[in-house]
């Protein structure tokens, strides 16, 4: 365990040191708004809307009280009933804490706007149910999941996002970042043992042929990083100049670390607990049946990361069931970008885990040495 501690203290002593000249800060920080928290007082009066399409929804004036700052204890009324019809709009309630946006015009007047919701109370609480489920069923390797996890995140802010900002190459990043973290999942939770080693090994190999396939495919098909909103944002929020297809594949390598190490290490562990059982088996019927484990496992994740990229995806899909410009047919929805880099990122991703597992599995019957009674 101290040898783990003190390979990690210094892994992380490397990573954290800047591999590449940062800039400075790329961000526009001039502040023409301000954005405090209040709390609802009363509902002063609201007005039921209807919509085109015969939804409903709620326009609210509402009486709000500061919580921060120069704001403590100021009452201000949110005038929300008007003639304009806000999509997202939500329905207050006295209690509710609200994010408010305040801004200022030059002639002097000043205007409230209720953004959203505060629910960062509720998702702290959430988090502590996750870390106390996930602790109490899986006991120590649970509380290393949990650790690894936390770590994942620091190299994603701390490392991968601030690289990206300061104007260094996206894919290269992704590429560093996602061994960072597999190295860090991989050796924290599995410990420092040949198990782990021969899992690197396949999480590199496996890696780097999604990285050359990703980067085919991301050229054939002329894809620009630009399909999402974010990317407009992006480009007014900062000075640098972003590389979005470089960008684009690192987002695909990040998407398929998890999933990699989940059919790697499994099927590494199935070939050790097959060995261990039965250690006259030749090599080739350890393969096979290892194989076999590998490919109930493989399509349940396939299936997994479909309908993950489905789900986020729920409101694009419904633009296409109503047949509006430019989806009027399915030949133009797999020609809108934005399609298509949801398709290449699943597809790609798939590819991916599929050959990590025939590979990982060769590789454990191959090196893998067992215990054996």
């Amino acid at each position: 365990m101290k040898k783990i501690l003190i390979i990690f203290f210094l892994f992380f002593t490397i990573l954290m040191v800047p591999l590449f000249s940062l800039a400075q800060d790329n961000v526009d920080t001039q502040i023409r708004d301000e954005i405090f928290e209040a709390r609802v007082e009363k509902v002063l009066e609201q007005k039921e809307i209807k919509r085109e399409d015969s939804s409903q929804a709620w326009q609210q004036n509402i009486l709000l009280r500061g919580l921060e700052g120069k704001w403590k204890n100021r009452v201000i009324t949110y005038k929300g009933i008007s003639d304009l019809d806000v999509v997202s709009n939500n329905t207050y309630r006295a209690g509710d804490r609200v994010l408010v946006q305040y801004s200022s015009s030059p002639d002097g007047s000043e205007q409230y706007y209720i953004i959203d919701y505060v629910r960062r109370n509720y998702l702290y609480a959430l988090a502590v149910i996750f870390v106390a489920v996930i602790v109490l069923v899986g006991g120590k390797k649970g509380f290393k999941a949990i650790l690894s996890l936390a770590l994942t995140f620091v190299v994603i802010l701390k490392f991968i996002l601030p690289q990206i900002l300061a104007g260094v190459n996206p894919l290269l990043v992704g590429l560093i970042g996602s061994l960072a973290i597999l190295t860090i999942i991989i050796y924290l939770t599995e410990g420092w043992n040949q198990k782990s080693h021969l899992a690197m090994i396949s999480v590199f190999i496996s890696l780097f042929l999604t990285l050359l396939l990703a980067w085919l495919f991301t050229y054939l098909t002329h894809l620009t990083g630009f399909a999402q909103e974010e990317s407009a944002f992006l480009i007014s929020a900062t000075k640098t100049a972003i590389n979005f297809k470089g960008l684009l594949l690192c987002g695909i390598l990040i998407g398929t670390v998890g999933v990699l190490d989940d059919i790697i290490i499994g099927q590494i562990e199935a070939v050790k607990q097959i060995k261990e059982v039965n250690p006259n088996l030749k090599k080739g019927q350890i393969f096979k049946a290892a194989f076999k484990i590998g490919n109930t496992h493989l399509g349940a994740i396939v299936n997994t990361l479909f309908l993950t990229y489905a789900g986020a995806s729920l409101s694009l899909l419904l633009l296409f069931t109503v047949k509006q410009e430019p989806f009027l047919n399915f030949s133009q929805v797999l020609n809108n970008e934005l399609i298509a880099t949801e398709i290449v990122r699943t597809l790609i991703g798939s590819i991916g885990i599929a050959l990590s597992m025939p590979f990982s599995t060769w590789l454990a019957t191959m090196w893998l040495k067992a215990k054996r009674d």
